[in-house]
This record gives structure tokens, C-alpha cells and sequence, in this order.
């Protein structure tokens, strides 16, 4: 996430002129209009503009050094989005109202949601494939990582919420340490070691759940909401981060806690290749972005110690601990989840 000054277009007379100039080449409108919903991709841009990705990267440049974009780097990819100063802006609301609608009328802006959706198509294919032949209940190399999680966790130990739960190595943490817990993932294959785990363990107040964590069957499930849910290393695989976790933050109860365990931000590009990671990991600025964005309060980042995942394909990643708090009363995000459904 880039720091910066302030934008030209918040400055002087002869900067409100250049604005103007700016904004007066459609393409730009557009581009703008479609960054104003969802952070893309310039390889994403280009297939929503049909243009060619030099022709949108030379777009984007004068939009970014005037202030209306920001753009973050993960690996090779750059993603572009509106920064959140440029919609206050009486001239840059109106651009953007005329971008959506040449959006609109090319028919860029219905095809937001299969864009953002087909980043995570490999991810799906990866885990409905990936199985063994039975779950090996031996303590698994991630334990220490997550004790230190579930450490930052202070509140209520009622419900508690596995969200994207794999093959539940985390239940033998939350189980016993919860009255309830719903687990959660949409992959069959993986749920179904969960199953394995919850059964051989003997688990009885373990609910799974095959289905994406922001259906209605997940919301009844969890009524009348969470007072912990812990999402260790989903959201590097979701395709829209900030939907994700706007779903998971309508799970929680009032002054419930959101427990995020993930990667740090890193260059390491055979985990998308080979593990069908969307997003190479996360930085304090962008998981904080994402937590205030949404409402979420009392935000806490913490590094996992060095050596606490010590074995395994991505011991050499480090990881965080992101911790939240839903406020007692806050507007919901359920808008911002149909949208990119």
C-alpha cells in the first residue's frame, strides 16, 4: 500500500484545471468507474475495457500521480483501486457517475462479478482434488501458530467459527476450548476430513458445513452469531478479499472477535503456481484498510514468532495474527457481499 502526499486534485486552481483535462478522455472514465467497484487487476482492466494492457497502464499512470488510484504489487501482478479521498471530491463523484454509466452501456460493469470470480477457479479445482487416504491426527506443524492465535483471542469462548476449515486441524484447538463450533468449507473433499477428524476425536459440539461462508445456510447456522471466528489462511484464497471478509464479518455477534491467520506479503510466486493462492500474501496497511473499511474496531497485527511453523511447504512464509472486533452497533455489509456474489 503506498503512502502519499496530498493529491493534485485536492490542491490549487491550476491543479483543478489539469483535473479536468484528466477526466475528459472517456476510457479514463471508465477505467475509474470500474476501480470505484472492486480492486482489478491491470490484466483484469483490460479484459473489462477490451483494450490492450499497455494502452490501460497508460491510462492508469497520469490517475495514479494525480491521486485517484492506488495500486499495490502482488508478484508480478499490479491491482489498482479508487482511493477512498477521491470520492469525496464533487468532480471526481460526477466523472464516476458517467464512467458507470458508459459502463453500463458496454456491458463492462455486469462483468465485474465473473472477472473476480474467476480468480479463484484454480483454488476450487485445487482443493476438491486434494486427498488423502485417511487424516493423520498426529499434532500438525502449524499448532504452535495457532496456540499464539487463539491467545490473542479474548473474547467469549461460546460459538466459535472455522471458516474455510480444511481438514480441521484447527478444531483440536477450538473444540475443546468452545461450547460450540461450526466449521465450514465448500470443498467436499475437504470437508469430508474434517469429518474424518471430528469422528475420530470424538467432537460432539462440531457443526460441518459444506457450502461458502457467506450463504444463508452459514448465517442460520451461526445465529445469533460468533463470538470468535477464526479464518487461518482463507483469505489469501478468496477472490475478493474485502467481500470475504465483509461475509465473515456478518457472521460475528456484537463485540464478537475476528481472528485472521495468514501469510505476510511475499514474492514467492510457486504458491500461486502450485497451491492456487490468489493473493501473495497481505502487509499490516492492507489487512487494517480491509478492517476499518468495514466498520471493524480495535484492529491488532502481530508477526507469528519465527520458528512457530517450523515444517511443511510454507514454513519458510512469514506469517500474521489479525485480530478485529464487530462494534455493538454497525451498519450491515451485506450489500457489499450480494454485490459480488
Amino acid at each position: 500500500m503506498h503512502n502519499r502526499q496530498v493529491s493534485s486534485f485536492e490542491s490549487g486552481p491550476e491543479s483543478r484545471y489539469q483535473l479536468y483535462r484528466l477526466l475528459g478522455e472517456p476510457q479514463r472514465l471508465r477505467l475509474l468507474a470500474l476501480a470505484a467497484i472492486e480492486e482489478l487487476s491491470v490484466g483484469e482492466l483490460a479484459e473489462l475495457l477490451s483494450e490492450p494492457q499497455p494502452n490501460v497502464s497508460r491510462h492508469i499512470t497520469p490517475l495514479r500521480h494525480a491521486g485517484l488510484l492506488f495500486d499495490r504489487h502482488h508478484g508480478t501482478r499490479v491491482f489498482v483501486r479508487l482511493a477512498e479521498s477521491a470520492r469525496r471530491d464533487p468532480v471526481v463523484s460526477d466523472a464516476l457517475k458517467e464512467g458507470q454509466r458508459l459502463c453500463e452501456e458496454g456491458g463492462s460493469l455486469q462483468r465485474i462479478a465473473s472477472v473476480v470470480a474467476a480468480r479463484d477457479v484454480r483454488a476450487r479445482d485445487y482443493f476438491a482434488h486434494e486427498a488423502r487416504d485417511e487424516v493423520d491426527l498426529r499434532p500438525v506443524a502449524q499448532l504452535p501458530a495457532y496456540a499464539f492465535a487463539l491467545s490473542l483471542v479474548t473474547s467469549k469462548r461460546g460459538i466459535a467459527m472455522d471458516a474455510g476449515t480444511g481438514d480441521g486441524a484447527l478444531l483440536d484447538l477450538l473444540s475443546p476450548t468452545y461450547r460450540r463450533v461450526i466449521a465450514v468449507d465448500r470443498s467436499a473433499a475437504q470437508l469430508e476430513r474434517a469429518r474424518e477428524r471430528v469422528a475420530r476425536r470424538g467432537y460432539d459440539n462440531v457443526q460441518l458445513l459444506c457450502t461458502d461462508v457467506d450463504t444463508d445456510a452459514t448465517f442460520q447456522a451461526v445465529r445469533p452469531g460468533a463470538d470468535a471466528l477464526f479464518a487461518s489462511r482463507m483469505l489469501h484464497h478468496a477472490s475478493s478479499p474485502r467481500a470475504t471478509l465483509a461475509a465473515l464479518s456478518e457472521l460475528v455477534a456484537p463485540e464478537g472477535q475476528i481472528c485472521i491467520i495468514d501469510y505476510c506479503a511475499h514474492n514467492d510466486e510457486l504458491l500461486r503456481d502450485q497451491r492456487a493462492d490468489v493473493w501473495m500474501g497481505f502487509t499490516r496497511e492492507q489487512v487494517g484498510y480491509l478492517t476499518e473499511s468495514l466498520g471493524l474496531e480495535q484492529f491488532e497485527f502481530r508477526n507469528v514468532p519465527a520458528g512457530y511453523v517450523h515444517s511443511g511447504f510454507d514454513a519458510h512464509i512469514p506469517w500474521f495474527v489479525a485480530t478485529a472486533r464487530r462494534p455493538r452497533t454497525r451498519t450491515s455489509n451485506r450489500s457489499l457481499i450480494d454485490n459480488n456474489s
